[in-house]
């Protein structure tokens, strides 16, 4: 008996991953993928056309980058359920507008009007009844410390710059986003409960928790 049928996860299932950054998305994606032989779908970045233009001039690019994130992940959605499902997605297509355009807007880097066409298209095109939401949204979850801890350790460059203040912004944006989430079914787990890279067993864990909480929304 595999690990798919062990925790009674359908084979159709899609289950997105979502959470600040550092809290470990792109590695629960793959040992999530990898324990129950599904697909990965994967955020690209290399082929977006406004993320340096957008780094050069917020202002000017926010809602053609935001734009451009609804169409993508929009498609994308479409064709993991066309495929048939068995998948898990690194980010969900909900913290854009729960979180980036809304940032952008508070902050003054997107403009109220641009804000109001943003989120009246994204309301059209996702939060429908014929919009296929996943089965389940994982949210990982850690204290600031845990996360910054986090962000310290992989030393990324442009994240190694970036101001503390804006981490505990992302962080405390990120909570108030999840706890009024609704769009799908949502299980939250700690990344201090579990270790991915030391211990890879401790996947099954998670794989109990998945297959209860999408058993228990199927029904």
């Amino acid at each position: 008996m595999n690990l798919r049928e062990k925790y009674q996860i359908p084979h159709d299932s899609v289950i997105t991953i979502a959470g600040t950054v550092g809290v470990g998305k792109s590695t629960m994606t793959h040992a999530l993928a990898d324990a129950l032989n599904f697909r990965t779908s994967l955020e690209k970045v290399d082929t977006n056309p406004y993320l340096d233009k957008f780094y050069a001039d917020f202002e000017r690019w926010s809602f053609h980058l935001q734009i451009y994130f609804l169409a993508e992940r929009f498609k994308e959605q479409k064709r993991i359920f066309e495929y048939g499902g068995g998948f898990i997605q690194d980010r969900s297509i909900y913290e854009d507008t729960g979180i980036f355009a809304k940032m952008h807007y508070e902050k003054g880097t997107m403009t109220g009007i641009d804000y109001e066409t943003y989120r009246s298209l994204f309301e059209a095109m996702v939060m429908t009844p014929y919009f296929p939401h996943p089965d389940l949204l994982i949210y990982l979850e850690g204290s600031f410390e845990d996360v910054t801890s986090r962000i310290k350790e992989r030393g990324r460059p442009m994240e190694q710059q970036t101001p503390v203040s804006y981490w505990k912004e992302m962080h405390g944006r990120y909570e108030n986003w999840i706890n009024s989430f609704n769009a799908c079914p949502i299980l939250r787990i700690n990344i201090a409960d579990y270790d991915l890279v030391e211990n890879k067993g401790s996947i099954e864990s998670v794989l109990e928790k998945v297959g209860h909480f999408i058993n228990q929304s199927r029904k």
